[in-house]
C-alpha cells in the first residue's frame, strides 16, 4: 500500500497542473522509422526492415518535459540546439504538447538526433547525429543567463545529464546554487561518473549502472552498492538519492539507511524513457511537498506503465491514476468522493477508455440482495459508481426511524466491496441530478422497476447509453431485516 495514496490522488487530480518545473540539459529530437522484418538481406546477415511510416518525438532532457507536461506541469526546457531543421521539429512538437523551448542555438552544433530503425516492436539499430566537440564559453554563459532569469519562478528543476556536454560543473552549480537559495528542489538525473558537479543537489536519480560507476563498485553486489551509497548523500550534500535498480525496483538511500520499493510485475517492450519518467514524477512530488518514500512508491508505478509501450513514450496522467486502481481498489476512503471529485475521476477514466456502470439505492442494511445486485452491475462495465441517498433523503423517502445506518458508515462500508469503484452521497429524492452530472454508460436498477420508473433512465438513452435491469434475491430486503421477517434463500 501506497502511503499517503488520498494526498497523492488529489495532487494528481487537482495540483499538479499549477506546478512549474524546469528542465535543464541536453535536449535531444528523437526519429523513428517504423517498418516489418520478414526476410535476411542477401548482402549481409542482417535483417531488411520494410519502412511503412516515420515519426518524431522529444528525446533526452525534452524527454523529461514531456513527461511533466503530459502528468499536467507547466514546463520550460532549456538546452543547447543547432538552429536547423531537427530544431524546428523539436520545438514544434514541445509546443505543440504544451511545453515551451528555451533553447540556445549554437553554430557549428547541430540539434542531436537519434534516428531508430524499428521492425515491429524491436528495435533494429540506432544512428546517432551529434558534435561532441567542446563548446566555446560564451554558449555556456548564455544558457546560465536565461536559466538563472527563470529559476525563482520554479517549483522544482531538474537537471537532465545525457553526458553531451551541455551541463558542465559550471552549468551545474549555477542552477544548484540559485535554487537553493529560493528553496527549490533539483532533481538530477546523472550521466558523468563524476558525482561532484552535482553537488547540493535535493537528489541524484542513477541508474544501477551509473551508481556503480560513480562508487566503483561491483554492481552485482546491490547490498554492498547501496551501504557505500549511502556515503554519498553527506559527501554531495544531498537530501537522498533515489537509484533505479530495473526489474528490482527504485532504492531510496538516506544517510546510514536504504529500502528498495520492489518493480511491480509488467510485459516489458521498451525500457527507453524509464528513467526520464521517474525523474518527472519525483520532481512533481517533491514540488508538493510529498515525501521521498512516497515519491518512490508512485515514481515506480510510472516506470510500470513507460516500459510497457515501445520508445521514449512519456507516461499519461490518466495512465499513472489507471496504473493505481489496484491500490484505491483496497482503500475505502478514495473511492467515497464529492460529486465534483467524481466528475474529475470520470474524465480520467474516460480517457482511459472505461465504460462506466452505474446504480443508486439508500443500502441502509446490506444484505445478499444489494450484494446480487451489484455483482451484476459491475459485469457490464468497467467502472462501477453507486449513489447512496443520504440521511436526509433516506428518511424523506423511509420515514422516521430510518436510517438504521449513517450516511457515512453506509458509504464506507460499500466503498470496501471488491465490485465498487465510488460512491457518492445525493442528497435529492432520486439520483437524477447526480446521473446527470456524470453520464454514465449503463444505468441499472433492479427488478421491482421497470424503465418508466428508474430516474435518469430517458436521460441516460437520451446520450447513448443501457438500461439494464436486473432480478431481485426472493425474500432479502432491509424491511424485512428490521421487522425480523428474514426468509431463507
Amino acid at each position: 500500500m501506497i502511503e499517503q495514496l488520498h494526498t497523492i490522488i488529489g495532487q494528481i487530480e487537482h495540483e499538479w497542473s499549477t506546478k512549474r518545473l524546469l528542465v535543464v540539459g541536453d535536449v535531444m529530437l528523437d526519429q523513428y522509422i517504423w517498418g516489418d522484418v520478414a526476410r535476411i538481406s542477401p548482402e549481409a546477415p542482417v535483417p531488411i526492415v520494410r519502412a511503412s511510416h516515420q515519426s518524431e518525438r522529444p528525446g533526452g532532457a525534452a524527454n523529461v518535459a514531456m513527461n511533466l507536461a503530459r502528468l499536467g506541469a507547466q514546463v520550460v526546457v532549456a538546452g543547447f540546439t543547432g538552429g536547423d531543421k531537427n530544431e524546428s521539429l523539436l520545438a514544434e512538437s514541445l509546443r505543440s504538447n504544451g511545453i515551451s523551448p528555451a533553447f540556445i542555438s549554437c553554430q557549428g552544433f547541430p540539434t542531436i538526433t537519434k534516428l531508430r530503425i524499428l521492425g515491429g516492436k524491436q528495435q533494429m539499430l540506432r544512428l546517432d547525429s551529434e558534435e561532441l566537440r567542446e563548446r566555446p564559453q560564451r554558449d555556456f554563459d548564455r544558457l546560465i543567463e536565461d536559466v538563472l532569469a527563470r529559476v525563482p519562478a520554479c517549483d522544482a528543476i531538474v537537471l537532465s545529464d545525457y553526458a553531451k556536454g551541455g551541463l558542465t560543473p559550471a552549468v551545474c552549480q549555477a542552477v544548484i546554487q540559485a535554487a537553493r537559495k529560493s528553496k527549490i528542489p533539483v532533481l538530477v538525473d546523472p550521466k558523468n561518473a563524476d558525482f561532484s558537479r552535482y553537488r547540493g543537489a535535493t537528489t541524484i536519480c542513477p541508474n544501477l549502472r551509473e551508481l556503480s560507476d560513480a562508487l566503483r563498485t561491483d554492481a552485482q553486489n546491490l547490498e554492498e552498492l547501496l551501504n557505500a551509497a549511502e556515503a554519498m548523500i553527506p559527501e554531495y550534500d544531498l537530501e537522498f538519492l533515489a537509484a533505479t535498480l530495473s526489474e528490482k525496483g527504485i532504492a531510496l538511500v538516506r544517510p546510514g539507511k536504504h529500502r528498495i520499493a520492489p518493480a511491480a510485475a509488467r510485459q516489458v517492450f521498451d525500457v527507453s524513457g524509464a528513467g526520464d519518467t521517474v525523474i518527472a514524477v519525483l520532481a512533481l512530488c517533491l514540488s508538493s511537498a510529498l515525501s521521498p518514500e512516497t515519491a518512490v512508491e508512485l515514481a515506480n508505478v510510472a516506470a510500470g506503465v513507460v516500459v510497457g509501450k515501445v520508445g521514449t513514450v512519456p507516461v499519461e496522467k490518466h495512465e499513472l491514476l489507471a496504473a493505481l486502481s489496484t491500490e484505491i481498489a483496497v482503500d475505502t476512503v478514495n473511492k467515497v468522493m464529492s460529486r465534483e471529485e467524481l466528475i474529475r475521476r470520470m474524465a480520467l477514466w474516460r480517457a482511459n477508455g472505461e465504460h462506466v456502470v452505474f446504480t443508486n439505492g439508500c443500502f441502509d442494511l446490506l444484505h445478499i440482495g444489494h450484494i446480487t445486485l451489484l455483482e451484476q452491475a459491475r459485469r457490464f462495465g468497467d467502472k462501477l459508481i453507486v449513489g447512496i441517498n443520504s440521511d436526509a433523503s433516506v428518511a424523506g423517502l423511509k420515514g422516521p426511524g430510518r436510517p438504521i445506518v449513517g450516511e457515512r458508515e453506509r458509504a464506507r462500508v460499500m466503498a470496501a466491496l471488491s465490485v465498487v469503484d465510488a460512491v457518492v452521497l445525493f442528497p435529492e429524492p432520486t439520483p437524477l441530478e447526480l446521473i446527470i452530472a456524470v453520464k454514465p454508460d449503463v444505468l441499472v436498477k433492479g427488478g421491482d422497476y421497470n424503465v418508466d420508473t428508474i430516474a435518469g433512465a430517458r436521460e441516460v438513452e437520451s446520450w447513448g447509453g443501457q438500461v439494464k435491469i436486473v432480478p431481485l434475491v426472493e425474500g432479502f430486503s432491509t424491511t424485512n431485516l428490521i421487522a425480523g421477517g428474514r426468509k431463507d434463500a
